[in-house]
């Protein structure tokens, strides 16, 4: 049995009442869940509050997957959600996220300094407007096409082009 239609009908057994059913479907995309919002948190310990977030979510929100797309498109839109909601609410409270940055013996500077730009510039993508991050993040870090983009932004794929182009101009600025 392939992928989507295993889903398929682990979501109808699910939304029937079959535990069992949501345990496995949890099981199976918990992976991609947890990597999506690490990838927008930035933070091992968010994106680990926010995979177990949407798991309890999706127990209220399976009901309303329609299956008009892709199940891991819906997950995903769910996932972004979760991030921003939690982004919004430590907003109102007024924490900032923490900074990372330990220095480590002098043999691993090199290393240390490509990953201290790779997370200054992922730090960066995570302050741009909303549209324009999940742009960046959907095509670079996720490696969609645009038009897959648009599918979870629900945008045209002309919309993503034009997020990405503006994220540029406005990364050259913050960098």
């Amino acid at each position: 049995m392939d992928a989507p239609t295993a889903d398929e009908a682990l979501i109808a057994r699910a939304v029937g009442g079959d535990r069992v059913a949501f345990g496995e479907l949890i099981e199976r995309h918990y992976d991609f869940v947890f990597r999506t919002a690490c990838k927008w948190c930035g933070k091992v310990s968010d994106a680990e509050d926010v995979a177990q977030e949407v798991c309890i979510k999706l127990a209220s929100t399976l009901r309303s997957f329609d299956g008009r797309s892709a199940f891991t498109s819906w997950l995903y839109r769910i996932t972004l959600n979760a991030v921003r909601d939690m982004q919004r609410a430590r907003t109102r409270h007024g924490r900032r996220l923490d900074r990372y940055a330990e220095v480590a013996p002098d043999e691993y500077l090199p290393e240390q300094e490509d990953a201290a730009a790779s997370r200054e510039l992922w730090e960066a993508v995570r302050r741009l407007p909303e549209q324009q991050r999940d742009a960046v993040l959907l095509i670079y870090s996720e490696g969609m096409s645009h038009a897959e983009a648009g599918a979870v932004m629900g945008c045209k794929e002309a919309t993503v082009s034009w997020h990405v182009h503006e994220a540029r101009k406005t990364l050259r600025g913050l960098l």
